[in-house]
């Protein structure tokens, strides 16, 4: 089989490797080189997201192979006098993601590189992004993905919406839009674009509405609720809004994708009526309510529908309307976060007697800034499928040490055999990390304990690693480890950042 591959016998199986591979640059560069097979696949790949890449800015040149004689004389007004080689390939049409920001940093940047002097450099940048934005979307290319960010600097000249009418395939696949920034500068652009785009694009099944202004022009808001009701399975939305209370019927619009609509993340929304219609949106699997803390009590009220995946994050949680919504899902919820980052969870004991009551299947749970109480362990060793863990709790001041003892080994005598992963968030059992680690017998493979700066920890974890034989990881602060004892762990495991193995909900 291996010199089936080598060979190209087996182009579809070379191909999916080398997809998985799109972050790997230096590698994609070497498998061009091996054969003409492989550069064939390995060259749309390099080329399909170029401007995300931290690499130099030059390969930009590349793309004016193609240019006529006309756009040529463009670049040498604008002073732009570079060698134009042929290149084996027509790159613009590899083009699959496409961030305006990244584009316009990356134009900049170039001519930065080839004319240190240049004295129009807005000019000559926007004359060169709406060279490059022609060229794409003449050269046959589809976009998969397009974040729109705009910036002061930034004007799009009325060809290139006459172009993108002439080469509907540009923008006619396209399956995420993020629209990320507009400023009063660009609204009518903005608006042009958004119009275009509800007209020729109905596959976009993840929408993104980030730096939402209340205040836009009402023009905005009506080309965006036109592209929202064009779709025809719009599966993801994400609003972050500012605290904003006005949504300008963006929401209700949402109405229209009820039966495909799964995920929903509001970010700093405020409570508003558009919010009822997720009510109607029977398909919707996932709920993330992040920095909404004002009007949380009302929003979960309205969310009368069972859910897999709930993550309330950087909220004043109060159980009350919270258990509701637990009740609602019951058996469904597999996914749970609660992460109050400033105060207590309120009636925290009615929380957890609700998911012992109805959420027995739950496989990934997080909770920060909860009472290490006896009724969060019988929580723990009632999840009898969790996989995932993540916890930071506070401990009672009148418990007494020996007390507190005692309920570590419970807690760790209680975890269920299906954990793989446990996050022991911000190291809050102290000294008692040791106790645990003597008394857990799960086979754990990931383990994020962030500092090991005590021997008798170190000591618990090697025997807890030779006891059981399944830790993979462990995750940690670089900055607070003693080499010494780093040496002595990584003989029986992998010690790493502990951002690189965090799991989120």
């Amino acid at each position: 089989m291996a010199s089936k591959i080598f060979m190209g016998g087996m182009p579809e199986l070379m191909e999916n490797i080398l997809i998985n591979l799109d972050n790997e640059l230096n590698f994609l560069y070497s498998c061009a080189l091996v054969s003409r097979h492989w550069c064939k696949i390995s060259i749309p790949i390099l080329w399909k997201d170029p401007f995300s890449f931290q690499r130099s800015a030059l390969f930009i040149s590349s793309y004016f192979s193609t240019l006529g004689e006309d756009e040529k004389f463009g670049l040498k007004e604008y002073g732009i006098n570079i060698e134009i080689s042929e290149t084996l390939f027509y790159y613009a049409r590899f083009l699959k993601v496409l961030n305006l920001s990244f584009l316009e940093y990356k134009v900049k940047e170039w001519i930065d590189l080839e004319f240190v002097n240049s004295e129009q450099c807005y000019d000559t940048s926007n004359f060169i992004i709406n060279l490059l934005l022609k060229l794409f979307i003449e050269s046959g290319a589809t976009l998969d993905k397009l974040v729109v960010y705009l910036s002061n600097s930034f004007k799009f000249k009325p060809e290139i919406f006459c172009s993108l009418g002439q080469n509907e395939q540009f923008i006619s696949r396209l399956q995420h839009l993020c629209l990320s920034q507009i400023t009063s500068y660009n609204i009518e652009s903005a608006t042009i674009l958004l119009r275009t785009m509800a007209k020729y694009t109905t596959k976009i099944s993840i929408l993104k509405l980030e730096g939402f202004i209340s205040d836009y022009d009402p023009q905005i808001f009506h080309a965006i609720i036109y592209v929202i009701k064009s779709q025809e399975q719009l599966r993801f939305f994400r609003l972050i809004g500012n605290y904003y209370t006005k949504f300008h019927g963006i929401i209700s619009a949402l109405e229209s994708q009820k039966n495909s609509l799964q995920e929903v993340i509001l970010f700093s929304c405020d409570y508003n009526v558009e919010f009822e219609v997720l009510n109607n949106c029977k398909s919707l699997k996932k709920l993330r309510i992040k920095y909404c803390d004002s009007e949380l009590s009302k929003l979960s009220k309205i969310l009368d529908y069972k859910i897999s995946t709930l993550e309330v994050v950087g909220c004043s949680i109060d159980a009350q309307p919270i258990t509701l919504m637990l009740e609602k899902s019951g058996i469904l919820l597999q996914r749970l976060s609660f992460a109050s980052t400033n105060d207590e969870i309120q009636e925290d004991k009615l929380l957890l007697k609700a998911l012992k009551s109805f959420c027995p299947n739950i496989t990934y749970l997080n909770i920060m800034n909860i009472e290490f109480s006896t009724q969060l362990i019988e929580l723990i060793g009632n999840l009898q499928k969790l996989q995932f863990l993540s916890l930071w709790c506070f401990v009672d001041d009148n418990i007494t040490d020996e007390d507190l003892k005692i309920r570590v080994i419970q807690f760790s005598e209680k975890f269920p055999l299906t954990l793989q992963y446990f996050n022991l968030k911000n190291n809050w059992l102290g000294s008692y990390t040791s106790i645990f680690l003597n008394h857990c017998n799960v086979p754990l493979k990931k383990l994020i304990i962030y500092r090991l700066e005590s021997e008798k920890i170190s000591k618990a974890l090697v025997e807890f690693c030779m006891r059981k034989r399944t830790l993979n990881y462990v995750g940690i602060n670089y900055l607070n480890i003693d080499d010494n004892i780093r040496k002595e762990i990584e003989v029986y495991t992998t010690l790493v950042p502990y951002e690189r193995i965090i799991v989120n909900c």
